[in-house]
């Protein structure tokens, strides 16, 4: 596969950007209210926005985006139904579904399982296998363990693994780690912790138990920092 340089920017919370030098693609942004973020929501450009579910603190400002930069939206087609419902303009959108693949012009994703609620009726949470610049990107979106995981590492060679390690609404320390083993990832983001007192964590801690369970090297960014996948 053909290595580009690819770039992790992590604007906090869950909210990121890829960007591989032509294509700029983000994911569940969220900037507007949140405490974390670095970057304000009209500040942001992109070419793609992917959307995990529909919960205010992952769809957050991408209808504004979207109407603004013309990104095209990639979600469940539920999600981007709220998404026009929001949006004070036109929006391209790219709906798909768990399971389904699409090719992208910069590589394609496929779109997998998460375990949590949607945020919207009818709906259901996933997360994405991003192929961009010859690296694979496994983002697990808002989601407990479950054991297929076990399944994305054996059908994809992860090269990072974003994981949610907050607790409370998602997986917590102890079981990140173990979807860390199971998606046999070479590297692991955490994200989606410290936002809020609900979901503090201790991030070391988080790379600790990790790197001594995985092949894993846990990669920590501060909100704000961009580094090179």
């Amino acid at each position: 596969r053909v290595v580009a340089m690819v770039k992790f920017s992590y604007y906090g919370h869950a909210a990121f950007l890829l960007d591989d030098g032509t294509h700029r693609v983000l994911v569940d942004p969220f900037l507007t209210g949140n405490p974390m973020a670095r970057i304000a929501a009209n500040e942001v450009a992109c070419d793609f926005i992917l959307l995990t579910h529909a919960h205010g603190d992952h769809l957050g400002d991408a209808p504004s985006i979207a109407v603004r930069t013309g990104a095209a939206i990639v979600a469940i087609p539920e999600v981007i139904s709220v998404c026009e419902g929001q949006a004070l303009g036109e929006i391209k959108s790219h709906p798909m579904n768990i399971g389904g693949s699409l090719g992208l012009p910069f590589g394609k994703v496929r779109m997998t399982f998460a375990q949590h609620s949607a945020g919207v009726a009818g709906g259901i949470a996933c997360g994405f296998v991003i192929y961009i610049g010859g690296k694979v990107v496994y983002y697990a979106g808002d989601t407990a363990l479950f054991s297929d995981m076990q399944l994305i590492g054996r059908k994809d060679a992860i090269d990072y693994a974003v994981l949610p390690i907050g607790d409370n609404y998602t997986m917590g320390l102890e079981d990140a780690a173990m979807a860390a083993q199971w998606l046999n990832a070479g590297h692991v983001i955490p994200i989606h912790y410290d936002t809020w007192p609900i979901i503090a964590q201790e991030v070391n801690r988080y790379k600790e138990v990790t790197e001594a369970m995985t092949r894993a090297r846990v990669n920590i960014v501060a909100p704000g920092e961009t580094i090179e996948l």
